[in-house]
């Protein structure tokens, strides 16, 4: 349990730090980052929005921590990490789901490198984080 939560973590900890990267105008290939239809980006990130992603990037690795370590604390705060976990976990299933049109496993429009880099990368790990999430809430006493 407590590998898993740690993992978990330090995959959100990293991907806060690069939304964090991007916030301070680091570049990379936003192709492969932002959902694309006929060449041209669905929406263009900005820095406050990035720092914003990066916040709940941060406090989903404080949850995924807490799940793994809570049995080591004395106040007995374990009903709302354990909710928390679940609600994050569902988020994450949600956004490998997809809203049928851009993201996720039953997005329609294929075809860009965003595309399949979600198909094949982004959807699997929000699933496989969602999933990971919930198996550590459900484990909390």
């Amino acid at each position: 349990m407590h590998m898993i939560s740690i993992l978990v973590a330090a995959a959100f900890a990293g991907l806060a730090i690069l939304h964090i990267y991007w916030a301070l105008g680091g570049k990379l290939d936003t192709k492969k980052m932002i959902p694309v239809v006929n060449g041209k980006p669905v929406f263009t990130p900005k820095a406050f929005g990035a720092v914003v992603v990066a916040i709940v990037l941060f406090f989903f690795a404080a949850i995924a921590i807490a799940l793994g370590f809570c049995d080591r604390v004395s106040v007995d705060y374990r009903p709302y990490v354990k909710f928390s976990g679940f609600a994050v976990g569902t988020i994450l299933v949600l956004r490998a789901i997809g809203e049928f049109r851009y993201v996720g496993f039953f997005k329609r429009v294929r075809g860009s490198d965003f595309a399949t880099y979600d198909s094949w990368l982004y959807s699997p790990f929000c699933l496989l984080a969602g999933s990971a999430f919930m198996f550590l809430a459900a484990n909390q006493a």
